[in-house]
Order: structure tokens, then sequence, then C-alpha cells
């Protein structure tokens, strides 16, 4: 795993090394909103989103008329929205009624934990994510191989065009997609790359910085050559596990039992 990738971020940790990881299973697809509305509706589960009471919103995907809102002063394309939880991804009279294929964001660390307790699974740790996500391809930028778009095609959701101001959309996507929009890997994952980043269980260290939050991995709907080519396999960054965003989401795994 990780890459030594000349243009990869060296402050990240992608160095490469062998890891050997014992047999595991991962969910094909990131939740959906659908499958955490279960969750919600057998539990009453509040997100810490819902709890501090609001979340990351990328300002591109706010209306023109939406009022001012406090941006992060070194990415100000990000806006801290009042009500904006996994119910609401862009705040108040937003919704997921037509969404309910997508992922589920606005989710912290500890959200995601949640869940996953309660449908009997677990987050994946970093290795068993990125093995997964390679889909058998060893070395490789993306999970098919190394050209981000062979053909013309296109094989993740992620920004097209200049960002943060101009999106061309010619994925077909300007925000989040359906989990299994675009077409599997070698082991049968959708959207490992691109759509939404996606939280694992280990803790982000990058020596000889101190840990920083969990590891991240996949990218998102908003990665672009230009200032995060974080949507590689190998990519990684750190987050909080009370932070949430509206390109953050999970997928699920599960320890497999010893046979013989």
């Amino acid at each position: 795993m990780g890459s030594d990738d000349r243009l990869a971020y060296p402050e990240d940790g992608e160095n490469p090394r062998d890891l050997t990881v014992a047999p595991f299973a991962i969910d094909a697809c990131a939740v959906s909103n659908a499958a955490f509305a279960e969750f919600v509706d057998a539990t009453g589960y509040v997100t810490e989103a819902e709890s501090f009471g609001w979340s990351f919103v990328f300002g591109g995907l706010l209306p023109e008329d939406f009022p001012p809102t406090r941006g992060v002063a070194t990415a100000p394309w990000w806006r801290q929205i009042y009500e904006a939880d996994w119910r609401h991804p862009e705040g108040p009279g937003s919704g997921i009624a037509d969404r309910q294929d997508h992922p589920t964001v606005h989710v912290s660390f500890n959200d995601a934990s949640a869940y996953c307790g309660w449908a009997g699974k677990r987050l994946p740790t970093e290795a068993e994510w990125e093995f997964a996500g390679r889909g058998g391809l060893a070395g490789k930028a993306f999970p098919w191989g190394d050209e981000r778009e062979p053909g013309g095609e296109h094989r993740m959701n992620v920004w097209q065009g200049s960002f943060p101001n101009t999106n061309s959309v010619d994925d077909g996507y300007y925000g989040t997609c359906p989990v299994d929009e675009f077409p599997p890997n070698g082991y049968g994952l959708h959207n490992v790359t691109g759509n939404v980043w996606e939280w694992t269980d280990d803790w982000f260290e990058s020596p000889p910085a101190p840990r920083t939050g969990r590891v991240q991995k996949g990218g998102s709907y908003l990665c672009h050559a230009s200032y995060c080519r974080r949507y590689r396999v190998a990519a990684r960054q750190g987050n909080e596990p009370d932070s949430s965003a509206g390109n953050l989401g999970f997928r699920c795994a599960a320890g497999v039992p010893a046979t013989g």
C-alpha cells in the first residue's frame, strides 16, 4: 500500500510499504441515505452534526440567495451552515427525498462507528480499505489503472473544470452521485475514489508529526488536480473523530471467522 507518486503530498505519509491483512469482508458501496435512515428510525440516533447544530457545506451547492455565512480561512469554499446534517445536506430547505441512493454525508467517525455497531459490522482499517479499493491491481493510482479517465471515460465523481468556481459536470454530477453509479473495481466495490471521503478505523499518523484524527480515504466530488489529488487509492488525510462535512461518508467492513 501507499505510493511514491512524485506529485503526492509528503506530509500525508503515503510512503510505500508491504502489509498483510487477515481475511475480511467489506461492503460494495458506501452507506446510503436510505440505509442510514433505517438505523436512525430503529435507534433514534442523533448525529454529532445535529447535536452541534451545524456542519460544513461546499458553498457552490448553496442557493445564490443563501444568507452570508462564515467560511474557513484557508478554504473559503467551505461554509459553516447551521442546521446542515445528513437529512439536510445543504442546510434548511434541502433534503434527501431524491437522494435515497446517494451516500449519507455529514456523518462523523463517531456516527459511522455507531451505525457499524448497530449493523453488526465495523469500519475498515486503512490497510483493509486500500487492499479492497485497489481491486487486485498492485501499485496503480486508481482502482482501474493509472489513467484517470481511460479513453475519455469517466470512472469516478470528481471536480471537472477550474476549482472552486467552474465545474463542467462532465462526469454527470455536481455534488454526490448514487453509491453504485460507476463500474465496480476488480473486487466489486463501487466509488472507492471520488464521490465521498470514507472514514477508516485507524489514527492518522505521518511522522514526525503527532497523530491527528482518524484516516479518511478515497477523495470526493470536490477533488481536483489543481489543489487535491487525493482521489487516488493511496491518498489519505486525517480528520477529528467528531468532524462532519457534506463530502464525508463511510462504508462498513467485518472480520471473517476462521474455518477449518
